[in-house]
């Protein structure tokens, strides 16, 4: 690896390889999951990279979620879904043959999966606590809104949320269109929908008021609120689009354009950073920014970038100061950065 930018105190922590191509990470306290797509989640030890577990996901993995205290590994595939607990090593497979997205952890204690066209909230254990009635299709995306008290579930044709053991959505938010990606505003204010006719659909949700972001080349497969949920990245073209949702938001606004590589393949904001954002390339690219500057219409170009050998799969922050980032190859590094301010 070759690091492009002059350096301002960034360092490879360390680099490990895995006999798994990857294709989800997460990173939560001392640990680091990392989904590979033939179904063997890699648990490591952040603070060198060595392997301490693993768990197998027949049928293959299509994301793995840490719980916060790092005490808990969700994984779901294709096939099925798994949960290993770190307190005994023991992990709970459950093939049920139906698609499973993606796993978002409400607390310490509850994991929403997407299984089929329900979410299923699940203990630790693997014991279900309640689902969702069938939506029309299959489950895309999940998030957690009001901490952990009500989910959201994006499927075709809406976004539905449910409060805790309702089955029955409370509130349901239309868009005839397939959503991929999911993104709620840490302040509760605005539910975003990436999408597959290459657009972002946006629901203010006191009063279900709504916006569509049109025109993008390709599908919107990846979108992320920044900690303070006045920033909205996403893909769907070689730029990646930052938008600014303070105010009264987006409407009648540009977005900033961030431009590195042929085609987004990550993208992830540094905790409580002031607009520090991480994005990945299919070239193997990653670029570090300063997504916030310059005003609207902008074309930014990163503060720095970093040369992999193999696509990038997925990024990761552990932290302020740590970057996981995890090739194709089945390369995964972690990259420190002493400084806040510093990129």
């Amino acid at each position: 690896m070759s690091v492009t930018a002059p350096d301002a105190g960034l360092s490879t922590v360390w680099d490990v390889g895995l006999d798994d191509a990857p294709v989800a990470l997460s990173a939560q306290g001392d640990l680091v999951a990392v989904a590979g797509a033939e179904g063997t989640c890699s648990v490591l030890d952040l603070a060198t990279g060595e392997r301490t577990h693993s768990v197998d996901l027949p049928g293959g993995a299509l994301h793995a979620a840490l719980s916060p205290d790092a005490g808990h590994v969700a994984a779901t595939g294709p096939t099925g879904y798994a949960l290993w607990s770190r307190h005994d090593g023991g992990t709970t497979v459950r093939e049920t043959g139906a698609w499973s997205s993606v796993a978002r952890w409400a607390d310490t204690e509850r994991v929403a999966v997407g299984s089929g066209r329900r979410a299923l909230v699940l203990t630790t254990d693997g014991e279900e606590l309640w689902a969702t009635e069938p939506a029309a299709s299959t489950v895309t995306d999940l998030a957690w809104m009001r901490g952990g008290r009500r989910l959201a579930v994006a499927a075709y044709g809406a976004v539905r949320c449910h409060e805790r053991h309702q089955t029955a959505p409370v509130r349901t938010y239309p868009y005839l269109g397939s959503h991929l990606t999911l993104a709620v505003a840490p302040t509760g204010r605005w539910i975003c929908s990436g999408n597959q006719d290459a657009s972002i659909h946006i629901w203010r949700t006191r009063d279900a008021g709504e916006l569509t972001m049109s025109g993008y080349p390709e599908k919107v497969a990846r979108l992320a609120f920044d900690d303070t949920g006045f920033w909205l990245a996403a893909d769907g073209a070689p730029d990646v689009t930052v938008w600014d949702f303070s105010g009264k938001g987006p409407a009648g606004t540009a977005p900033r354009s961030l431009r590195c590589h042929e085609s987004v393949t990550a993208l992830a904001w540094r905790p409580a950073s002031g607009g520090h954002l991480a994005t990945g390339g299919d070239d193997g690219t990653i670029a570090l920014w300063r997504a916030t500057a310059g005003r609207p219409e902008a074309r930014l170009r990163p503060a720095r970038t970093l040369d992999g050998d193999a696509a990038v799969a997925a990024l990761a922050w552990a932290g302020p100061h740590l970057l996981i980032g995890a090739h194709r190859d089945g390369r995964v590094r972690a990259y420190r950065l002493p400084s806040r301010t510093t990129l």
